[in-house]
């Protein structure tokens, strides 16, 4: 399962959902369920994400209860 910290980091800069989905050319909509784990993002808009969050991408996703 794809767990993430999106909103939480979001939070810290301020960022409504349409100002990340902004940075990273996605809706808001897709933010909100990427939020809910609802929706995993592809590898770029992971990336694209974690360097708008300015942080590592393992700080906002990793897997969580599957064997590596």
């Amino acid at each position: 399962m794809l767990i993430n910290r999106v909103k939480e980091l979001r939070a810290r800069h301020s960022y409504t959902q349409s100002d990340l989905g902004e940075l990273v050319k996605a809706s808001r909509q897709t933010i909100g369920m990427i939020e809910k784990g609802d929706y995993a993002p592809s590898v770029l808009l992971a990336l694209k994400i974690a360097k708008a969050l300015r942080v590592d991408l393992e700080e906002v996703f990793w897997i969580e209860g599957e064997d590596e």
